[in-house]
């Protein structure tokens, strides 16, 4: 790999003049804040274990502060953009700042959420900036549409790290935590500061590492199925089981036969619940009627 010119990577002036020449202004409808410091972007890279011969995929590159440290380490990078101007202007950002690697980069022009497949080989490796408002559903879908993702780095609000990667028993133990749970080994991975993003945010942000299961949970239930018992547990988070999964069971009596089937406490809440324990209990669906309604991500 031939190395990069050093300045290669963009710092706070690059970035305020690339966003005024192309007039634009980060929008909060899209959670758009741009990391402007290099060093944070590399130690991203870093932390998320990019190797020479991985394919990265990225969720908003933006104006590709860490486009270009991703192209530095990886193999090559694939890049998901939804709006229209920063997709337009990232292509000729990487060919004016990195040449030497401009060919080992693609960009899909597109929502994340309705992304199918990507150019080229498929992703080994999963980093992002991911705004709050989708960071979730983003990166579920990825991790679901794409099972070739071994390794994930997200850096997202800090209360929705904190949510990620909650254990049983949190306090802010929930969905989230345990969808992700469902597809990979989650922990927090660092704290990011206010002051490397412009415009600066009003919270504190964070990473989360998730590491792909070299064994998918075992169970005989499909994601669907789970997820549908996982929605359901914390809809209602300060009911017990037998009465939150009444639902989704067709009642309480039919929750309870799931339940003790699945040899989980009917008195037990979601929020004491491995996601084993929530797939065994999707496995004992006989004992309840299972709602046709689609699962959110």
């Amino acid at each position: 790999m031939s190395s990069p010119i050093p300045d290669a990577l963009l710092g706070p002036a690059d970035i305020r003049e690339l966003a005024a020449a192309l007039g634009v202004r980060p929008t909060k409808q899209r959670g758009q804040n741009f990391v402007i410091d290099a060093n944070t972007v590399r130690r991203i890279v870093r932390t998320a274990d990019v190797r020479p011969d991985d394919v990265v995929v990225e969720v908003g590159p933006g104006l590709g502060s860490l486009t270009l440290a991703l192209l530095e380490a990886a193999d090559r990078v694939t890049a998901v953009e939804i709006d229209d101007v920063l997709a337009a202007a990232l292509p000729a950002t990487i060919a004016a700042r990195m040449p030497e690697r401009a060919e080992r980069f693609a960009l899909v022009h597109s929502d994340a959420m309705q992304v199918r497949e990507l150019p080229g080989p498929a992703p080994t490796a999963l980093v992002a900036n991911l705004p709050y408002n989708v960071a979730v559903p983003v990166l579920l879908h990825m991790l679901d549409t794409f099972p070739s993702i071994e390794r994930t780095l997200v850096m997202v609000q800090a209360e929705v790290a904190d949510r990620l990667a909650a254990g049983p028993g949190s306090r802010v133990y929930g969905v989230p935590s345990v969808k992700a749970g469902w597809y990979a080994e989650v922990k927090r991975a660092g704290s990011i500061g206010r002051n490397v993003f412009w415009p600066a945010p009003n919270v504190d942000s964070g990473l989360v590492s998730l590491v792909r299961r070299a064994e998918p949970v075992a169970t005989t239930a499909s994601r669907r199925e789970v997820f549908a018992v996982v929605d359901a547990a914390f809809a209602q988070r300060r009911k017990t089981l037998r009465a939150a999964l009444a639902g989704w069971a067709g009642s309480a009596a039919a929750a309870e036969a799931a339940l003790v089937a699945a040899g989980v406490s009917p008195q037990a809440r979601g929020e004491s619940l491995t996601v084993e324990e929530f797939a065994r209990i999707a496995e004992h669906k006989s004992a309840a009627h299972v709602p046709e309604e689609p699962v959110q991500q």
